[in-house]
């Protein structure tokens, strides 16, 4: 009767320490999502900061090209699809790893990355452009607002592609354990906000300045 009392004792209290270190992993979890709103609301204020600098500075061409004589709506209309798609694949990504579906996990993320990079690539034939076409930040108030803004946006995609490819050799080796699930769910969060940036970015900078 002792030993199995014993025994009893030991297993409640090894369950109620495998409660506690799921419990652990939960809070854990909530704490760094609730940290990771917290950057992003950060976030949001240094782009609140640079719409306003670029909405005081678009009219400040001097002698240089205009908005309107420099953007064509149809590239940057096919760079916002792109990110726009990326945004769909990703929580496509989402909804697999919630099935513990790896083949297509992986697989929508790659579509997603994909996606990402065109999107960056256009970026930057965009930028090297404009620069030979001598309309580089350099030349007015207006286009050094304007390269600060969709620069700081793409600095961000990048970011966001880096940790990607960090985040799968992670999940590739550990599997999607509880901390691999909060950085992916912290990753998607990320991924969406820049959706929602470069949105604001098209609005008032390409396509007003178009019209």
């Amino acid at each position: 009767m002792s030993t199995a009392t014993t025994l009893d004792t030991h297993a409640a209290h090894a369950g109620g320490h495998e409660h506690d270190h799921d419990h652990g992993h939960h809070d854990a979890g909530g704490n760094t999502l609730l940290g990771f709103w917290v950057y992003l609301m950060s976030d949001c204020l240094i782009f609140a900061g640079l719409f306003a600098t670029y909405a005081v500075l678009a009219g400040a061409t001097v002698d240089g090209p205009t908005a309107r004589e420099l953007f064509d709506l149809r590239f940057v209309l096919v760079e916002t699809f792109l990110l726009l798609f990326s945004s769909l694949t990703f929580g496509f990504a989402m909804i697999s790893a919630g099935k513990r579906n790896m083949t297509a996990f992986y697989g929508w993320l790659a579509v997603t990355a994909l996606f990402g990079l065109g999107f960056l690539a256009m970026e930057l034939y965009e930028f090297n452009h404009l620069i030979h076409e001598g309309a580089g930040p350099g030349r007015s108030a207006f286009l050094s607002a304007f390269f600060t803004l969709v620069g700081t946006h793409g600095l961000h995609v990048t970011s966001g592609l880096l940790w990607m490819l960090v985040l799968v050799i992670q999940i590739a080796r550990n599997g999607l354990t509880a901390r691999n699930t909060t950085r992916l769910a912290c990753l998607s969060l990320f991924w969406h906000f820049l959706d929602i940036i470069w949105i604001g970015v098209f609005t008032i900078v390409y396509l007003l300045g178009a019209l």
